[in-house]
């Protein structure tokens, strides 16, 4: 018989993901959806989306929430957890709105969010709840009832999540030739962002020593330690790394968190590395800025250089990480029911604040953030 648990007080878990574009004719489209209010001409859309249209106007990112939909409503039928698992985008089908309007319609009222983003930052955890609430507003102008949504917390460094890539790491290193094996570098990749929101990310409390950076930055560093010591531990060989940036997007005027990897595999060329494996740890899975940015653009650097490189893999629908989400999940609702569960996590920095703080990843431009310590329902702040 498979084991019971208990979700209360929630009735239904949401996958929040970014959304890419299934075809040539989505392309522009998508793009004009995650660049809106930014007066970009469409004629400069089209440039940006040549990545995409490489792949034939497809991101693989849609089909790999599916397999992890998939993954998910198993390991929640397997482990006895009844509870209904929808997903909805934030920049294409299926829209996040029109999943909780569904939601909303199939009777849910307390609904658990996992967004596939794993640090803190502006565009990897507020602009998620600004959605959120954006879509909240949208059932309310309709006549919904409005749910509440609670975010589950940051999981980068849960054992569920970090345990796949320090496997993808070992299976990387196994497949260079065995002559450069133990010399290879570890350079350990996440988004570059401005600079300045970086610094801002998380709160203080949660910043690198220096302040620089902000929590991001401490954030993919402890998981960085941490994976690096367990290939260490496995392999017995002590190699050198670095946290390094890739797909900036931003006015070249902009500072942007640096070094970018193809400039990073340049510098460790020059230096006499043998080899570098690239490990993707700022993404949950293999979407198009894996697929472009490592293993379009920056293996035809190493290419270019004569260097070996290996690309490790993401978690992507992991069983092992299907199964952090439930842990995250049903942590989340004893909490909520007043108990205290233990909280996994890997590294130096221990598991992350439920709800995020006021002045948590403070946005451009005041906006209101579902699933905050600084989230006000407008009808229950209405005077009656």
């Amino acid at each position: 018989m498979p084991e019971q648990r208990d979700p209360s007080p929630y009735d239904a878990l949401l996958l929040l993901s970014f959304g890419g574009p299934e075809g040539p004719d989505d392309v522009v489209p998508f793009l004009e959806n995650v660049t809106r209010g930014r007066g970009i001409p469409r004629e400069r859309l089209k440039e940006v989306g040549q990545h995409y249209f490489l792949f034939g106007g497809v991101s693989p990112i849609n089909a790999q929430n599916r397999e992890l939909l998939d993954a998910l409503r198993s390991d929640f039928a397997e482990h006895g957890l009844d509870l209904p698992v929808y997903w909805g985008n934030r920049n294409w089908a299926p829209y996040l709105t029109d999943t909780l309007r569904t939601m909303v319609q199939d009777g849910h009222r307390r609904i658990a969010v996992l967004a596939t983003s794993a640090y803190a930052s502006y565009s990897g955890c507020r602009q998620y709840r600004e959605n959120l609430a954006d879509a909240l507003a949208a059932l309310r102008s309709e006549g919904l009832p409005v749910p509440q949504v609670d975010k589950l917390r940051h999981y980068f460094n849960h054992p569920g999540f970090v345990r796949p890539m320090v496997d993808g790491v070992l299976a990387s290193l196994a497949a260079l030739p065995q002559d450069v094996r133990d010399g290879a570098h570890l350079a350990f990749t996440t988004h570059s962002i401005p600079t300045a929101a970086a610094d801002t990310s998380g709160t203080p409390g949660d910043h690198t020593e220096g302040g620089e950076g902000g929590a991001y930055v401490a954030q993919h560093l402890d998981v960085a330690r941490t994976i690096a010591a367990a290939v260490r531990a496995e392999t017995g060989v002590e190699r050198s790394w670095r946290l390094v940036y890739q797909s900036r997007s931003g006015a070249p005027h902009i500072p942007w968190l640096e070094p970018d990897i193809c400039d990073h595999l340049e510098e460790r060329h020059a230096a006499g590395a043998p080899a570098v494996v690239m490990v993707p740890i700022g993404f949950v899975s293999d979407h198009m800025e894996v697929k472009y940015d490592l293993d379009t653009e920056a293996t035809a650097k190493a290419a270019e250089l004569g260097l070996p490189v290996a690309r490790s893999a993401t978690v992507g629908a992991d069983p092992r990480f299907a199964a952090a989400v439930r842990d995250l999940l049903l942590e989340r609702a004893a909490t909520e029911r007043g108990g205290t569960p233990e909280r996994c996590a890997l590294g130096a920095l221990g598991a992350s604040h439920d709800l995020c703080p006021v002045g948590c990843c403070p946005a451009r431009a005041p906006r209101p953030a579902a699933a905050g310590a600084d989230w006000q329902d407008p009808v229950a702040e209405a005077p009656a």
